[in-house]
């Protein structure tokens, strides 16, 4: 058994009402879908927003799912990206590189100002979690689509 007859006396601290400090939660099916617009993405695809910045917070999510072929345009992020392959089997690819193949558990790192696409296999939809943070209120530059010759290179 501890002893804490000689501890000194707990005190609490007690924040003002100020609800910027407040944990908050987002419950599943509280933010509606979106469907990806069409100058953005090719083939079907479905956002989820998961959370989005609140100054001084810079930082942006949602789950984005890519039905088989459709993709994003090429883009940059002037902060970076990461994504976190959740299901599926899906495709990335920076600009001048050869395209690579992701799953599942992959995270991938997008760094500041990279060209790049990502999207789903032709046979195969994929879901990702996109984080990004804005930097003077944008978080992606949107560029020219991925051709199909692109795609299937």
């Amino acid at each position: 058994m501890l002893d804490v007859s000689g501890a000194a006396p707990v005190s609490f601290c007690v924040r003002p009402l100020d609800h910027r400090n407040f944990m908050e939660i987002k419950r599943s099916g509280s933010q509606p879908s979106n469907k990806g617009p069409t100058d953005w993405f090719t083939g079907t695809v479905r956002i989820d927003p998961l959370f989005q910045a609140s100054a001084p917070v810079r930082g942006t999510g949602a789950s984005v799912t890519f039905e088989p072929r459709a993709r994003t345009a090429w883009h940059t992020h002037p902060l970076g990206q990461t994504l976190i392959v959740t299901a599926g089997c899906g495709l990335i690819q920076r600009w001048g590189d050869k395209i690579e193949v992701i799953r599942p558990g992959d995270v991938v790192w997008f760094p500041p100002g990279e060209k790049h696409w990502h999207g789903a296999t032709a046979t195969t939809a994929m879901t990702h979690i996109a984080i990004q943070e804005s930097l003077d209120g944008k978080a992606v530059e949107w560029m020219e689509k991925v051709s199909d010759e692109q795609y299937e290179a």
